[in-house]
C-alpha cells in the first residue's frame, strides 16, 4: 500500500514538473531580415526588442540575410518565425516560381502585414554619363544579390524596358554597401537597389559625389504586366544633389509567417508593431508608411488567423 501511493505522488510529481515545463517554455522568434546596409536589419533589430520585451517569455534574435528569396525559403523550412520580403517574391513563393528561387511552392507561409513600398532606386556617377535606362548599355552596373528580391527586380525592369544582362558592359552581384564602395573606387557604374527611401548606401554615395537618379517611365512599369509593381515618384531633395522628383517603380514589402507560428505569438507580433510604430521610426524613416488601415489588403497570400484576429479588432478587415 506504501509502494502504491509512493509510486503515485512520484507519478504526480512528473506530471506536474512536465505541465510546468511545457508553461515555461520560452516562444522563440528569430527575425529574418536582410543585409545590415539596408532597411530591413535595422527594422528587424527594433521589431525584435518590441517583441522580447511586449512578449512574456520571448526570446529573439535577428538574422542578417540575401532577404525576400531566402528568408521565404528559411522560413517555410522552420528556421525563422517573421520575415521580410518584397511582394513580388511573396507571390513566387506561394506559386513556386522555380526562377525565382521557389521549386516548389511554398503554402505554408503567411502574411502579418503589407508594411511600406520598396522603391527602385538605380543610381550612377555622373562621370558616367548615364542618365537613362538606356544609357546603361555597355556600363558595369549592380543589381544585388542572384535571385534576391532587389536582383528580381531588375531583370523584370529591365526586360520591360527592352534590355538584358548581356546588353550590360559587367553585371555585379553585390550587396547595397559594397556597390557604393565599388563606385565611388570608380570600379562600377551604376547600382540598383530596392530599399525604402532614404537607403543608407545612397545617402552615404551622394555625400561624397555626384550622381545621376535613372528615372523608370511609367510605361516601362506598365509593361512589367505585375500588379505589384506601381509607379510611383522619389520626391525630390531626398538624397544630396537629386534636385527633381524621380519617377521610378515601388513594390510592397510583407512582413511573413509560417502557419507552424500560434495564433497568439502571431496576434502579438502583430498587436505590438502598430502599438510600436513611433519607435519603429526612429529605426528608419521608411517605417512611417505603415498604416493599419492597409496593411491587410492586396496581398498575395493569407494572413495569419492570428493577425486577421488583430485587424477585425481595430476594424482594419
Amino acid at each position: 500500500m506504501r509502494l502504491t501511493k509512493r509510486l503515485s505522488l512520484i507519478a504526480a510529481a512528473a506530471a506536474f514538473s512536465a505541465s510546468t515545463a511545457v508553461i515555461a517554455a520560452p516562444t522563440f522568434i528569430n527575425v529574418l531580415t536582410g543585409g545590415t546596409s539596408g532597411v530591413y536589419y535595422p527594422v528587424g533589430v527594433a521589431l525584435s526588442q518590441i517583441y522580447g520585451s511586449g512578449i512574456d517569455g520571448a526570446k529573439t534574435s535577428v538574422q542578417a540575410t540575401k532577404a525576400s528569396v531566402e528568408n521565404l525559403n528559411l522560413l517555410a523550412s522552420g528556421r525563422g518565425e517573421l520575415a521580410f520580403s518584397l511582394g513580388d517574391s511573396v507571390s513566387d513563393a506561394w506559386n513556386g516560381v522555380a526562377d525565382a528561387g521557389f521549386p516548389k511552392p511554398l503554402k505554408s507561409i503567411r502574411a502579418i502585414a503589407g508594411i511600406y513600398p520598396n522603391y527602385i532606386q538605380i543610381v550612377a556617377s555622373e562621370e558616367s554619363g548615364i542618365k537613362t535606362l538606356e544609357d546603361l548599355k555597355g556600363k558595369r552596373i549592380s543589381v544585388g544579390a542572384p535571385k534576391s528580391g532587389t536582383e528580381l527586380n531588375a531583370r523584370a525592369i529591365f526586360k520591360a524596358a527592352g534590355l538584358s544582362y548581356k546588353d550590360m558592359g559587367a553585371v555585379e552581384y553585390m550587396p547595397f554597401a559594397e556597390s557604393v564602395e565599388l563606385i565611388k573606387n570608380r570600379q562600377l557604374d551604376a547600382t540598383l537597389q530596392s530599399s525604402g527611401l532614404g537607403q543608407a548606401s545612397i545617402r552615404d554615395l551622394a555625400s561624397t559625389m555626384k550622381l545621376s537618379f535613372v528615372s523608370v517611365p511609367a510605361d516601362v512599369v506598365e509593361k512589367i504586366g505585375n500588379p505589384v509593381y506601381m509607379p510611383m515618384n522619389i520626391p525630390k531633395d531626398t538624397y544630396d544633389g537629386q534636385t527633381d522628383d524621380v519617377p521610378t517603380v515601388a513594390i510592397m514589402n510583407i512582413l511573413v509567417t509560417s502557419e507552424k507560428v500560434d495564433d497568439e505569438t502571431a496576434y502579438l507580433m502583430t498587436k505590438l508593431m502598430f502599438e510600436n510604430l513611433p519607435r519603429l521610426a526612429n529605426s528608419h524613416s521608411a517605417t512611417k508608411d505603415i498604416k493599419v488601415e492597409s496593411a491587410a489588403k492586396n496581398l498575395p497570400i493569407p494572413l495569419h488567423p492570428g493577425a486577421e484576429r488583430y485587424y477585425k479588432e481595430v476594424g482594419a478587415l
